[in-house]
C-alpha cells in the first residue's frame, strides 16, 4: 500500500500583490515565478523529494522524508530571499489525491490566498519514522511514444505543443478520476505521476484511454521506494527498459516485494 504525504505550496497574497501599487511588469513576474520554483525544486530535492509547477502561485510537492522542521525552514528560506512569502499545507493517505485534499483543506481553513492578513500558514500532518514503509511511493514516469518523429521533426512548435498537451490532459484526467493519482507535465513529451498502489494492467488501461482519447501513444517506467528520489529513479530506469524491449509498461518493484535478500 501506498503512503503519499503531499505538500501545497500556496505564494500568500500573490494576485494583489501583482497589481499593488500598480500592476507589473509581466516578465519580472515569470522571472520572479521561475526563481521561486527552482529554488523550491532545489531545496525539496535536496531532501530527495519532488516538486510540480501546476500554476506557479500554486505547486505541489510530493515530501515524503520532509518534517515539521523542513518545512519551517523552507518557508524561512524563502521569506529572507522573496518579496512574498510562503504558506504551506501537508497532508498524507494511501491516494495522492486525497493526501492533496487533505493538504489543501489545512490551508483554506486558515484563509483565502489572497487574505492580505493570512502569511506563511504550516498546516497539516507528516509522516512519522514509525510509519514509513519502503512501498510508501509510487512514481509513474510517462513518455510519448516517438514524440520526436511524429510531431517535433513534423509540426511546428506550437502544433507539437497542443498534440502532447492533449495527452498530458487526457491522462491527467483519468487517473485523477478513476485512481486518484496526481499528473504533472515536466517538460519535453514527459509526464510523472504521483500514483497509488497501481499494477500493470492497470497502467495499460490508462494508456489505452489516452491513445482513444487523444491519439497519444504512451509508454511508462514505474518505481515504488520510500521516498520520491528512489522511486523516480526507479522510474526512469523502469521507462528505459521500455525503450530497450519495445514494452509499453515496466515496474520496478521494491526488494521486498520481488523476494530479494541481503546478507
Amino acid at each position: 500500500m501506498t503512503n503519499s504525504q503531499l505538500t501545497l505550496i500556496q505564494i500568500d497574497n500573490y494576485g494583489p500583490w501583482t497589481v499593488t501599487p500598480e500592476p507589473r511588469r509581466e516578465m519580472d513576474l515569470q522571472t520572479l515565478q521561475s526563481r521561486l520554483f527552482a529554488d523550491l525544486a532545489q531545496f525539496v530535492g535536496s531532501r530527495d523529494g519532488y516538486v510540480f509547477f501546476t500554476r506557479f502561485d500554486n505547486m505541489v510537492a510530493i515530501t515524503n522524508g520532509l518534517d515539521k522542521d523542513d518545512h519551517q525552514l523552507l518557508q524561512e528560506s524563502i521569506g529572507n530571499r522573496y518579496p512574498v512569502t510562503i504558506s504551506l499545507g501537508t497532508g498524507t493517505d494511501a491516494s495522492p489525491v486525497e493526501a492533496l485534499e487533505a493538504a489543501t483543506a489545512g490551508l483554506q481553513r486558515a484563509g483565502s490566498a489572497q487574505d492580505g492578513d493570512r502569511r506563511e500558514v504550516l498546516a497539516g500532518e507528516y509522516l512519522s519514522e514509525s510509519r514509513r514503509t519502503p512501498s510508501d511511493v509510487q512514481i509513474a514516469h510517462f513518455d510519448v511514444n516517438d514524440a520526436t518523429g511524429k510531431y517535433t521533426d513534423r509540426l511546428n512548435e506550437f502544433d507539437s505543443f497542443i498534440q502532447i498537451e492533449q495527452g498530458y490532459a487526457a491522462l491527467m484526467q483519468y487517473l485523477r478520476e478513476e485512481y486518484g493519482g496526481l499528473s504533472f507535465f515536466v517538460g519535453g513529451d514527459n509526464i510523472i505521476s504521483i500514483c497509488p498502489a497501481m499494477d500493470e494492467a492497470d497502467y495499460r488501461d490508462a494508456i489505452s484511454h489516452v491513445e482513444a482519447e487523444a491519439g497519444v501513444e504512451l509508454k511508462v517506467g514505474v518505481g515504488i521506494a520510500e521516498n520520491p528520489h528512489v522511486a523516480g529513479m526507479d522510474a526512469k530506469h523502469a521507462l528505459e527498459e521500455c525503450r530497450h524491449h519495445g514494452t509499453d509498461v515496466e515496474m520496478e518493484l521494491p526488494t521486498e516485494d520481488v523476494g530479494i535478500t541481503t546478507d
